[in-house]
């Protein structure tokens, strides 16, 4: 059985094709298009037109990449970008429509389900009871557990995208100390009580996933991409915390020539940097893991072990949630 997802971020839409035989996804094909619609969007703001046609293109596009691998319809969502969107629900019609795929939104407290169990996969059961930070464009995710699904999850607004228009775009590059300061004193805040309960589980093991905290890793000395995905990969919390104040020190363009961080991602990566170093700082984690298996890996194990009809019901679920709810009716009271 060949299966495919689409993953719409906020930077670029991602298509994974993968064999499912003996219940584990094995990638045969990967591409992607650079939407960059988090430079777009404000943070809660609407998706334009002209992102919205780039990404009915972009979708159009991976569905028919996905058939000429011989995948079967993708399996196709957006994160926080989308999820945030007033006219979400517009967005979704409109890529139905113009492309056949049926789009959907997770809630992030599903996205971090779903990074978990792919997380717990790739690390298997020896790793214990399991940590997982997870930064996107628009939101952090945390979860913990000692199953194949997490106990506890957690998403929080403190997305790499999200923070550095919150806090970086005020015209200063490189940024200011009081920019910084502010910046990690709203993360702190935020995280406080997620912070806590992971202290309280105690975990044995601790991943980080997502394109944020690989690049992140690099910037630290963890092997390149070029040395496969089987070599392993962590990151110290002590060496997070001097990448902050060394990408704190450089502009957009400087960070851009730094060992891992790319020029797409580099305007946000110190607030990626402070997200993750925060993170750390605040639960306890020493290091963490870099594991290369995150949500689109999840949502294809999930679509394996569960059956397509667990991807209905998200769809379905999606698409409720996608039109307003009606607004009640005021009658006017009468007199006699």
């Amino acid at each position: 059985m060949r299966i495919s997802v689409v993953d719409v971020g906020s930077n670029t839409v991602r298509l994974m094709v993968a064999d499912a035989e003996g219940g584990v996804p094995l990638p045969v094909h990967t591409a992607k298009w650079r939407l960059r619609l988090s430079e777009q969007v404000g943070p809660g703001g609407p998706v334009p037109e002209e992102a919205l046609e780039r990404l009915v293109e972009a979708v159009a596009g991976a569905s028919r990449t996905a058939d000429r691998w011989g995948a079967s319809a993708p399996l196709a969502f957006a994160t926080a970008v989308v999820r945030a969107a007033p006219n979400r629900s517009e967005v979704l019609r409109t890529v139905h429509a113009r492309t056949g795929v049926p789009l959907c939104t997770l809630p992030g407290e599903v996205e971090a389900e779903l990074t978990f169990l792919g997380a717990r996969r790739w690390m298997g059961w020896r790793s214990g009871p399991l940590a997982l930070l997870d930064i996107g464009g628009g939101s952090l995710e945390v979860a913990f557990g000692r199953g194949r699904l997490p106990d506890f999850v957690a998403s929080l607004p403190l997305g790499a995208a999200r923070l550095t228009h919150e806090f970086l775009a005020g015209g200063t590059d490189p940024a200011s100390r009081d920019q910084v300061k502010a910046l990690r004193r709203k993360v702190r805040h935020q995280l406080r009580d997620v912070a806590a309960r992971i202290r309280w589980e105690g975990p044995r093991t601790a991943v980080a996933t997502s394109r944020t905290f690989q690049q992140l890793g690099r910037l630290c000395g963890a092997p390149p991409g070029r040395h496969g995905p089987f070599t392993e990969r962590r990151m110290l919390c002590s060496d997070l915390g001097d990448a902050v104040g060394r990408l704190a020190a450089l502009s957009a363009a400087e960070r851009a020539r730094l060992p891992g961080i790319s020029a797409p991602r580099s305007a946000q990566s110190l607030a990626g940097a402070v997200v993750g170093h925060t993170a750390m700082k605040l639960t306890g984690l020493e290091s963490v893991t870099l594991c290369p298996w995150a949500i689109r890996e999840g949502v294809l194990l999930r679509h394996i072990e569960d059956g397509p009809s667990w991807w209905a019901e998200m769809v379905r679920r999606s698409d409720e949630a996608a039109v307003p709810a009606p607004v009640p009716l005021r009658l006017a009271s009468t007199s006699n």
